[in-house]
Protein backbone atom coordinates (compact mmCIF):
# COMPACT_ATOMS: atom_id res chain seq x y z
CA UNK A 1 0.00 0.00 0.00
CA UNK A 2 1.62 3.20 -1.14
CA UNK A 3 1.41 6.18 1.12
CA UNK A 4 2.33 9.44 -0.59
CA UNK A 5 2.66 12.53 1.57
CA UNK A 6 -0.05 15.16 1.11
CA UNK A 7 0.79 18.62 -0.17
CA UNK A 8 -0.24 20.37 3.03
CA UNK A 9 2.43 22.61 4.41
CA UNK A 10 4.89 21.89 1.61
CA UNK A 11 3.80 24.08 -1.28
CA UNK A 12 6.12 26.96 -0.36
CA UNK A 13 9.28 24.90 -0.61
CA UNK A 14 10.53 25.05 -4.20
CA UNK A 15 11.87 23.51 -6.21
CA UNK A 16 10.36 20.21 -5.15
CA UNK A 17 11.17 17.89 -8.01
CA UNK A 18 11.87 18.54 -11.65
CA UNK A 19 9.38 17.59 -14.31
CA UNK A 20 11.72 14.93 -15.73
CA UNK A 21 12.59 13.39 -12.33
CA UNK A 22 10.21 10.92 -10.74
CA UNK A 23 9.78 10.62 -6.95
CA UNK A 24 12.34 8.44 -5.24
CA UNK A 25 10.97 4.90 -4.84
CA UNK A 26 11.55 3.98 -1.19
CA UNK A 27 10.66 0.67 0.47
CA UNK A 28 10.74 0.28 4.24
CA UNK A 29 10.25 -2.74 6.44
CA UNK A 30 8.03 -1.29 9.19
CA UNK A 31 5.42 1.45 9.12
CA UNK A 32 7.17 3.62 11.71
CA UNK A 33 10.08 4.10 9.31
CA UNK A 34 7.72 4.66 6.38
CA UNK A 35 6.00 7.50 8.23
CA UNK A 36 9.29 9.27 8.99
CA UNK A 37 10.29 8.83 5.34
CA UNK A 38 6.98 10.32 4.19
CA UNK A 39 7.25 13.31 6.45
CA UNK A 40 10.87 14.02 5.53
CA UNK A 41 10.74 13.25 1.82
CA UNK A 42 7.42 14.89 1.01
CA UNK A 43 6.60 15.02 -2.68
CA UNK A 44 10.10 13.92 -3.59
CA UNK A 45 9.55 10.34 -2.40
CA UNK A 46 7.06 7.57 -2.86
CA UNK A 47 7.13 5.24 0.14
CA UNK A 48 5.87 1.70 0.57
CA UNK A 49 6.04 -0.33 3.79
CA UNK A 50 6.39 -4.11 3.57
CA UNK A 51 4.65 -4.71 6.91
CA UNK A 52 1.25 -3.24 7.63
CA UNK A 53 -0.95 -2.95 10.73
CA UNK A 54 -0.96 -5.95 13.04
CA UNK A 55 2.17 -7.50 11.50
CA UNK A 56 4.88 -8.76 13.84
CA UNK A 57 8.33 -7.88 12.41
CA UNK A 58 10.07 -10.41 14.68
CA UNK A 59 8.37 -13.26 12.82
CA UNK A 60 7.88 -11.76 9.36
CA UNK A 61 9.20 -13.69 6.37
CA UNK A 62 9.58 -12.18 2.90
CA UNK A 63 7.33 -13.52 0.16
CA UNK A 64 7.66 -13.26 -3.62
CA UNK A 65 5.85 -9.91 -3.81
CA UNK A 66 8.16 -8.46 -1.13
CA UNK A 67 11.22 -9.49 -3.10
CA UNK A 68 9.73 -7.92 -6.25
CA UNK A 69 9.04 -4.72 -4.31
CA UNK A 70 12.61 -4.61 -3.02
CA UNK A 71 13.98 -5.16 -6.52
CA UNK A 72 12.05 -2.14 -7.82
CA UNK A 73 13.07 0.11 -4.92
CA UNK A 74 15.72 2.79 -5.36
CA UNK A 75 16.34 2.88 -1.61
CA UNK A 76 15.55 0.44 1.22
CA UNK A 77 15.17 1.53 4.85
CA UNK A 78 14.98 -0.88 7.77
CA UNK A 79 15.22 -0.64 11.55
CA UNK A 80 18.29 -2.77 12.26
CA UNK A 81 19.45 -4.35 15.50
CA UNK A 82 17.90 -7.63 14.31
CA UNK A 83 14.30 -6.42 14.57
CA UNK A 84 13.66 -7.88 11.12
CA UNK A 85 15.48 -11.08 12.02
CA UNK A 86 13.82 -13.28 9.42
CA UNK A 87 14.58 -10.70 6.71
CA UNK A 88 18.26 -10.26 7.57
CA UNK A 89 19.66 -12.34 4.71
CA UNK A 90 17.32 -10.74 2.16
CA UNK A 91 18.26 -7.21 3.22
CA UNK A 92 21.96 -8.11 3.21
CA UNK A 93 21.69 -9.37 -0.37
CA UNK A 94 20.01 -6.19 -1.59
CA UNK A 95 22.56 -3.99 0.19
CA UNK A 96 25.13 -5.05 -2.43
CA UNK A 97 23.07 -3.65 -5.31
CA UNK A 98 21.32 -0.53 -3.97
CA UNK A 99 21.34 1.91 -1.02
CA UNK A 100 20.05 -0.03 1.99
CA UNK A 101 20.02 1.92 5.25
CA UNK A 102 19.59 0.60 8.79
CA UNK A 103 18.11 3.74 10.35
CA UNK A 104 18.87 2.73 13.94
CA UNK A 105 22.60 2.06 13.64
CA UNK A 106 22.98 4.90 11.12
CA UNK A 107 21.28 7.60 13.18
CA UNK A 108 21.17 6.82 16.89
CA UNK A 109 23.97 7.33 19.40
CA UNK A 110 25.00 3.83 20.58
CA UNK A 111 25.41 5.16 24.13
CA UNK A 112 21.64 5.68 24.29
CA UNK A 113 20.71 2.12 23.37
CA UNK A 114 19.36 -0.45 25.81
CA UNK A 115 21.03 -3.83 25.97
CA UNK A 116 19.18 -7.12 26.34
CA UNK A 117 20.12 -10.53 27.66
CA UNK A 118 18.81 -12.47 24.64
CA UNK A 119 19.95 -13.03 21.06
CA UNK A 120 19.25 -9.39 20.19
CA UNK A 121 21.96 -7.86 22.34
CA UNK A 122 20.35 -4.48 21.70
CA UNK A 123 16.65 -3.80 22.27
CA UNK A 124 15.46 -2.85 18.74
CA UNK A 125 12.22 -1.05 19.78
CA UNK A 126 13.84 2.37 19.37
CA UNK A 127 10.67 4.20 18.30
CA UNK A 128 9.22 3.90 21.80
CA UNK A 129 11.42 6.82 22.91
CA UNK A 130 10.39 9.70 20.67
CA UNK A 131 13.63 11.59 21.29
CA UNK A 132 15.60 8.56 20.06
CA UNK A 133 13.42 8.02 17.01
CA UNK A 134 13.88 11.68 16.06
CA UNK A 135 17.59 10.95 15.73
CA UNK A 136 16.86 8.87 12.63
CA UNK A 137 15.68 11.96 10.73
CA UNK A 138 19.10 13.35 9.68
CA UNK A 139 20.28 10.01 8.25
CA UNK A 140 17.07 9.60 6.27
CA UNK A 141 17.20 13.21 5.10
CA UNK A 142 20.80 12.78 3.93
CA UNK A 143 19.94 9.60 2.04
CA UNK A 144 17.11 11.34 0.22
CA UNK A 145 19.05 14.48 -0.68
CA UNK A 146 21.89 12.35 -2.05
CA UNK A 147 19.44 10.62 -4.37
CA UNK A 148 17.41 13.76 -5.20
CA UNK A 149 19.72 16.77 -4.73
CA UNK A 150 17.23 19.08 -6.44
CA UNK A 151 14.90 18.42 -3.47
CA UNK A 152 17.42 19.39 -0.80
CA UNK A 153 15.70 22.62 0.32
CA UNK A 154 12.30 20.93 0.58
CA UNK A 155 13.62 17.85 2.37
CA UNK A 156 15.62 19.88 4.88
CA UNK A 157 12.62 22.10 5.64
CA UNK A 158 10.41 19.03 6.12
CA UNK A 159 13.01 17.44 8.40
CA UNK A 160 13.25 20.56 10.56
CA UNK A 161 9.49 20.78 10.93
CA UNK A 162 9.12 17.10 11.77
CA UNK A 163 11.90 17.25 14.37
CA UNK A 164 10.04 20.12 16.05
CA UNK A 165 6.87 18.02 16.12
CA UNK A 166 8.65 15.02 17.61
CA UNK A 167 10.39 17.16 20.23
CA UNK A 168 6.98 18.51 21.25
CA UNK A 169 5.50 14.99 21.31
CA UNK A 170 8.34 13.76 23.53
CA UNK A 171 7.69 16.51 26.08
CA UNK A 172 3.92 15.91 25.94
CA UNK A 173 4.30 12.19 26.67
CA UNK A 174 6.60 12.87 29.62
CA UNK A 175 4.20 15.41 31.13
CA UNK A 176 1.21 13.11 30.63
CA UNK A 177 2.88 10.05 32.19
CA UNK A 178 4.05 12.13 35.15
CA UNK A 179 0.39 12.82 35.99
CA UNK A 180 -0.19 9.13 36.84
CA UNK A 181 -0.06 8.56 40.62
CA UNK A 182 3.40 7.20 41.38
CA UNK A 183 2.20 3.93 42.92
CA UNK A 184 0.24 3.19 39.73
CA UNK A 185 3.06 4.06 37.35
CA UNK A 186 3.63 0.51 36.07
CA UNK A 187 2.99 -0.69 32.53
CA UNK A 188 2.26 -4.41 32.09
CA UNK A 189 2.17 -5.62 28.47
CA UNK A 190 2.28 -8.85 26.49
CA UNK A 191 5.94 -8.60 25.46
CA UNK A 192 8.88 -6.46 26.44
CA UNK A 193 8.65 -3.80 23.71
CA UNK A 194 8.26 -0.74 25.94
CA UNK A 195 11.64 -0.57 27.65
CA UNK A 196 12.66 2.64 25.89
CA UNK A 197 9.25 4.15 26.64
CA UNK A 198 9.59 3.33 30.32
CA UNK A 199 13.11 4.73 30.57
CA UNK A 200 12.27 7.92 28.68
CA UNK A 201 9.02 8.75 30.45
CA UNK A 202 9.47 7.43 33.96
CA UNK A 203 7.16 4.43 34.09
CA UNK A 204 8.10 0.92 35.20
CA UNK A 205 7.62 -1.66 32.43
CA UNK A 206 6.89 -5.38 32.80
CA UNK A 207 6.46 -7.68 29.79
CA UNK A 208 5.15 -11.24 30.04
CA UNK A 209 7.31 -12.33 27.09
CA UNK A 210 10.83 -11.16 26.37
CA UNK A 211 11.87 -8.67 23.71
CA UNK A 212 11.30 -11.16 20.89
CA UNK A 213 7.88 -12.72 20.28
CA UNK A 214 9.67 -15.85 19.05
CA UNK A 215 10.06 -16.93 22.68
CA UNK A 216 7.32 -19.04 24.23
CA UNK A 217 5.40 -17.88 27.28
CA UNK A 218 5.31 -20.53 30.01
CA UNK A 219 3.28 -21.09 33.16
CA UNK A 220 6.13 -19.65 35.22
CA UNK A 221 5.95 -16.40 33.22
CA UNK A 222 2.21 -16.12 33.84
CA UNK A 223 2.65 -16.87 37.56
CA UNK A 224 5.48 -14.36 37.92
CA UNK A 225 3.51 -11.58 36.24
CA UNK A 226 0.41 -12.39 38.30
CA UNK A 227 2.52 -11.93 41.45
CA UNK A 228 3.52 -8.45 40.26
CA UNK A 229 -0.03 -7.46 39.35
CA UNK A 230 -1.52 -8.65 42.65
CA UNK A 231 1.24 -7.35 44.93
CA UNK A 232 1.34 -3.95 43.25
CA UNK A 233 -2.47 -3.76 42.94
CA UNK A 234 -2.11 -2.90 39.27
CA UNK A 235 -5.48 -1.57 38.02
CA UNK A 236 -5.02 -2.28 34.30
CA UNK A 237 -2.77 -4.23 31.93
CA UNK A 238 -2.53 -3.90 28.17
CA UNK A 239 -2.84 -6.04 25.06
CA UNK A 240 -0.85 -5.30 21.89
CA UNK A 241 -2.02 -5.03 18.30
CA UNK A 242 0.55 -7.56 17.01
CA UNK A 243 0.40 -10.09 19.88
CA UNK A 244 -2.20 -12.73 20.71
CA UNK A 245 -3.99 -11.49 23.88
CA UNK A 246 -4.17 -14.95 25.47
CA UNK A 247 -1.23 -14.34 27.83
CA UNK A 248 -2.75 -11.10 29.09
CA UNK A 249 -6.08 -12.86 29.66
CA UNK A 250 -4.26 -15.63 31.53
CA UNK A 251 -2.80 -13.07 33.94
CA UNK A 252 -6.20 -11.43 34.41
CA UNK A 253 -7.80 -14.80 35.20
CA UNK A 254 -5.00 -15.79 37.59
CA UNK A 255 -5.19 -12.45 39.41
CA UNK A 256 -8.96 -12.80 39.76
CA UNK A 257 -8.50 -16.23 41.36
CA UNK A 258 -6.33 -14.49 43.96
CA UNK A 259 -8.96 -11.84 44.65
CA UNK A 260 -7.61 -8.98 42.54
CA UNK A 261 -9.60 -7.56 39.65
CA UNK A 262 -7.49 -6.09 36.87
CA UNK A 263 -8.90 -4.60 33.67
CA UNK A 264 -7.61 -4.48 30.11
CA UNK A 265 -6.50 -0.87 29.77
CA UNK A 266 -6.64 -0.90 25.98
CA UNK A 267 -4.74 -2.13 22.96
CA UNK A 268 -1.28 -0.65 22.49
CA UNK A 269 0.75 -0.38 19.31
CA UNK A 270 4.14 -1.99 19.86
CA UNK A 271 5.68 -3.36 16.65
CA UNK A 272 3.25 -1.84 14.14
CA UNK A 273 1.12 1.27 13.78
CA UNK A 274 -2.64 1.46 13.28
CA UNK A 275 -4.62 1.34 10.04
CA UNK A 276 -3.56 3.52 7.12
CA UNK A 277 -5.44 6.80 6.65
CA UNK A 278 -6.17 7.06 10.38
CA UNK A 279 -4.43 9.07 13.09
CA UNK A 280 -3.13 5.83 14.62
CA UNK A 281 -1.58 4.99 11.25
CA UNK A 282 0.99 7.76 11.78
CA UNK A 283 3.97 7.58 14.10
CA UNK A 284 2.79 10.58 16.10
CA UNK A 285 -0.67 9.02 16.33
CA UNK A 286 0.75 5.69 17.44
CA UNK A 287 2.57 7.28 20.36
CA UNK A 288 -0.37 9.55 21.14
CA UNK A 289 -2.83 6.64 21.23
CA UNK A 290 -0.55 4.51 23.41
CA UNK A 291 -0.03 7.33 25.87
CA UNK A 292 -3.71 8.16 26.02
CA UNK A 293 -4.62 4.54 26.83
CA UNK A 294 -1.88 4.23 29.45
CA UNK A 295 -2.60 7.53 31.19
CA UNK A 296 -6.37 7.15 31.27
CA UNK A 297 -6.28 3.51 32.42
CA UNK A 298 -3.77 4.18 35.21
CA UNK A 299 -5.48 7.27 36.60
CA UNK A 300 -3.56 10.17 35.08
CA UNK A 301 -4.55 13.18 32.99
CA UNK A 302 -3.39 13.97 29.47
CA UNK A 303 -1.36 17.16 29.10
CA UNK A 304 -2.64 19.88 26.74
CA UNK A 305 -1.75 19.34 23.10
CA UNK A 306 1.40 21.35 22.25
CA UNK A 307 1.19 24.08 19.62
CA UNK A 308 3.71 22.26 17.43
CA UNK A 309 1.23 19.37 17.08
CA UNK A 310 -1.85 21.51 16.40
CA UNK A 311 -1.63 20.98 12.62
CA UNK A 312 -1.40 17.20 13.11
CA UNK A 313 -4.31 17.27 15.57
CA UNK A 314 -6.48 19.32 13.22
CA UNK A 315 -5.70 17.03 10.28
CA UNK A 316 -6.95 14.01 12.22
CA UNK A 317 -9.66 15.82 14.17
CA UNK A 318 -8.04 15.09 17.54
CA UNK A 319 -9.74 17.14 20.25
CA UNK A 320 -7.21 19.10 22.30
Amino acid sequence: MKRVVALLGMMSFAPLISANESPLNVVTTIGMIADVAQEVGGQCVEVEAMMGPGVDPHLYQANASDVAMLRQAEQILYAGYSLEGQLGAVLENFSHSKPTLAVGPSGIDPAELMTSQDVYGIDPHLWMDVSLWAQTIPAISDAFTTARPECQASIEANATKYEEQLNALHAWVAESIESIPERRRILVTAHDAFGYYGRAYGIEVEGIQGISTETETGIADIRSMTDVVVEREVPAIFVESTINPRTIQAVIDAARQRGHEVAIGGELYSDAMGDANTADGTYIGMIYANTRHIVEALGGTLAPMPDALSEWAERWEIAE
